[in-house]
């Protein structure tokens, strides 16, 4: 499970040398944003001397052609059904979505990635998020383990639904804080990589990052028993990055991940039989009948009928309307 290859070069020649079409089941990666990179310290507030140096970026009038050249070769080697998260900030993300336009790949969610530690700002609204663009390549099944982190039926204490809320596009994560340590200049915490690596990989799975920076994605992909491939063009960092991987054990997030509760609605999505929609109401009206809510109710309905509190509700809804019209569920 310990398969690791990563190249100190170019991610779109060393892509084309190393790496074969179709063969990589999800591409993780925070490619360079196109600005002056000395501005991030000045941006964030933060001391300089505690970043690693040796940091490549993309200048503004290359960054079209760029962007093209690398999300081309993206395409190529992800597999039919694979997906790619592809974290951007706003400054050339114009760029990244129309060079995303000029390919197969599907965008299935644009993703907002709120966090701390916002940009410093005196005269405007201060930045505190990124873009994180969610697509997959038609022509293959998509892996999305929709119950990898909560189950169907978990919920808040408030009643709402913990795997709709970790769902949501609006992600609210951390970046990692490292005081008076040595860093690279925007590393992607390991919290948001689990995130994207459970939902969209499986144990075994070849995660690549095209611009590996810090190497977070890489050890996150060992942590979780993936294999991993990539780039650095930086030798100094590349070589930093080795050395961060000689202690890392394959799997050692494994233990540290949450395991969701089993689902205990084991119909869920299956059709409806006129049958079992005439017991659902008669059972709602029992309910009612001995005073419990409408909430307590559905809640009851579900676990009896291994049913989605949604589902019931729409049953509920289109048994009305039905009543209403003199359909074939009404009463005689």
């Amino acid at each position: 499970m310990f398969d690791i290859s990563i190249y100190n070069e170019n991610c779109i020649s060393g892509a084309r040398k190393h790496i074969k079409n179709s063969s990589v089941d999800l591409i993780i990666t925070d490619p360079p944003y196109g600005i002056d990179a000395n501005s991030f310290e000045k941006h964030y507030n933060r001391n300089g001397s505690n970043v690693n140096d040796g940091y490549v970026e993309i200048p503004a009038e290359e960054y079209v052609d760029f962007s093209q050249s690398w999300i081309s070769e993206a395409e190529r080697i992800l597999r039919p059904g694979g997906s790619i998260y592809i974290v951007s900030g706003y400054t050339n993300l114009f760029h990244v979505l129309s060079a995303l336009s000029r390919t197969s790949l599907r965008l299935v969610n644009h993703i907002v990635w709120k966090y701390n530690f916002g940009v410093y700002t005196t005269r405007k609204y201060v930045s505190s998020h990124y873009h994180i663009l969610y697509l997959t390549k038609p022509g293959g099944k998509v892996t999305f383990n929709t119950y990898c982190r909560y189950g169907a039926d978990e919920h808040d204490a408030q009643g709402g639904s913990l795997n709709y809320r970790d769902r949501e596009d609006v992600w609210i994560i951390n970046k990692e804080y490292k005081p008076n340590q040595k860093k690279n200049r925007n590393e992607l915490p390991t919290e948001l990589l689990v995130k994207m690596m459970q939902y969209s990989s499986n144990e075994g799975d070849l995660v690549c990052d095209m611009f590996l920076g810090g190497f977070s994605t890489a050890i996150v992909a060992i942590g979780l028993n993936r294999r991993i491939t990539g780039f650095e063009i930086s030798q100094k960092i590349y070589s930093m990055g080795i050395e961060r991987l000689k202690d890392i054990k394959p799997g050692f997030l494994l233990d540290e991940t949450r395991v969701p509760q089993p689902n205990t609605h084991i119909k869920r999505g299956k059709p409806w039989t006129e049958d079992e929609i005439r017991r659902v109401m008669e059972r709602y009206s029992e309910l009612r009948a001995e005073g419990r809510n409408k909430r307590q109710s559905i809640d009851t309905i579900s676990m009896e009928f291994s049913r989605g509190y949604f589902s019931i509700t729409n049953i509920l809804k289109s048994y009305q309307k039905e009543k209403a019209q003199g359909g074939f569920l009404s009463e005689n």
